[in-house]
């Protein structure tokens, strides 16, 4: 018997008199040679975008290699990464310019690089965080327009946001993240049946009725509220394509393993050890949440940025040793503070470790992403903005160029976030405020 083998392909037959149907999943024989795109139709594979991020920083002589280019020296802070170095990038020298903006300790740092803006006030984002319009460029066809996560236990733990202050909050633990991807409303792509929820058909008919009406209603209001409903039904035409998606059953994908079983609950700590373990969870689930395509779009916060990680047994705080601690002469750095850097390092390698594990293709699920990962500050203990430490993970499905050195030369850190929206598809040529508005993309990235 000969197959016609496509993305849609299903085994058909008959049982009890009845005509059935059994799809199969994302084979390799639906992939073009490269993996990369689906053979009858050259979709692509779907490309994602992450952000993961840790608190206080590093010890600049001992993490930042010396020179720019591929095969960078790895120095003790950053030989975590060795196995993954032709996966990472290090961005060094990228500036923070605050305009007469106070350097907020802890607060200036991420928001300035997620936004392109100088931060005014205490908390917040003074802008819309590049992730929200990547998220809105990559995320529209998918369950979640992007999942946030914080392992040390604090929904308020988050860099992600549309602006005006607000933040979108961050699950707090792998239970509840496992309950938020694969409980109600999770339906399985390899799954053979597939029924609609009623609820959810209900609620599509309904702002179905809502949007036809719409151009009657504009026609009646003055232009305040014309503007304002302009919002609204923005709003209601993404939660439509939020409903469409709950509606329609999911392509089969080979990659996505449903885990077995949900994560014990665990109580939220800022000891290392559990916020490890906490993480490790997470990053599991996070995973399979881009493997089976209900985003494309996350954020992961390791710790917080004035990191409240402690140790077992001791209340002294990382934040406290950064201060505190004094520096050891003959090492020539703050020993205690460091061993929280180390396992932050090692943190960061499981996670890319657990995304490189996952076979699209000829590729890894790694390969079809691309994560910024980056900290609040350069020199924990001066509070110093400028040259805070990022790298970038994966490869975009072979839109950037990896396991290299970029110095920025002191120009702002927003070329990195204009780089990141053009790789991932968002139409932009500027972006960032005041000094920090550039035009000018880090071309040693671009594949």
């Amino acid at each position: 018997m000969a197959f016609d083998l496509s993305r849609r392909t299903a085994l058909k037959g008959m049982m009890n008199g009845a005509a059935v149907a059994v799809g199969v999943p994302l084979l390799d024989a639906f992939l073009d040679g490269n993996g990369t795109a689906l053979a009858a139709t050259g979709a692509q594979v779907p490309v994602r975008f992450g952000t993961w991020f840790w608190g206080l920083g590093v010890n600049p002589s001992r993490w930042f290699p010396d020179t720019a280019g591929a095969n960078y020296d790895l120095k003790p802070e950053l030989a975590p990464i060795k196995d993954y170095q032709s996966k990472i990038s290090v961005l060094g020298n990228f500036n923070v310019i605050l305009d007469g903006a106070p350097n907020l300790p802890h607060a200036s740092g991420g928001p300035a690089i997620r936004t392109g803006r100088a931060l005014t006030a205490e908390r917040g984002l003074p802008g819309e965080s590049f992730d929200v319009t990547i998220g809105d460029q990559i995320g529209t066809r998918t369950r979640f327009r992007s999942l946030d996560a914080s392992a040390i236990g604090d929904p308020r733990n988050s860099l992600s946001g549309r602006g005006g202050g607000n933040l979108n909050p961050s699950e707090t633990s792998a239970a509840s993240l496992y309950t938020r991807i694969f409980g109600p409303g999770f339906k399985d792509p390899n799954s053979a049946s597939f029924t609609p929820d009623p609820q959810v058909m209900a609620r599509r008919s309904v702002l179905s009725g809502v949007t036809e009406q719409r151009q009657a209603l504009e026609a009646a209001v003055g232009a305040a509220d014309k503007q304002k409903l302009d919002q609204y039904f923005t709003s209601l035409r993404q939660l439509e394509k939020r409903l469409d998606v709950e509606l329609t059953k999911p392509e089969p994908l080979q990659a996505c393993v449903v885990p077995g079983a949900k994560p014990p609950e665990m109580t939220a700590s800022g000891d290392i050890e559990a916020v490890i373990k906490n993480h490790e969870m997470m990053a599991d689930m996070m995973v399979m949440a881009l493997a089976c395509d209900q985003t494309r779009v996350f954020n992961m916060m390791f710790n917080n940025g004035a990191s409240s990680l402690t140790r077992i047994g001791s209340t002294i705080t990382h934040h406290q040793l950064t201060h505190e601690e004094v520096l050891d002469n003959r090492l020539g750095y703050q020993p205690e503070a460091t061993f929280f850097l180390t396992k932050i390092m090692e943190a960061w390698v499981y996670f890319i470790a657990a995304l490189d594990k996952v076979q699209e293709g000829d590729r890894t699920l790694l390969d079809n992403t691309l994560i910024l990962a980056h900290s609040e500050t350069e020199f924990a203990k001066f509070h110093t903005i400028d040259n805070i430490p990022m790298m970038l993970a994966g490869r975009a499905g072979g839109r950037v160029k990896s396991g290299l050195y970029v110095d920025g030369a002191g120009t702002p850190v927003s070329r990195v976030g204009l780089s990141l929206q053009q790789i991932m598809g968002v139409s932009i040529d500027k972006w960032g405020s005041k000094s920090m508005e550039t035009n000018k993309t880090i071309s040693e990235l671009i594949a």
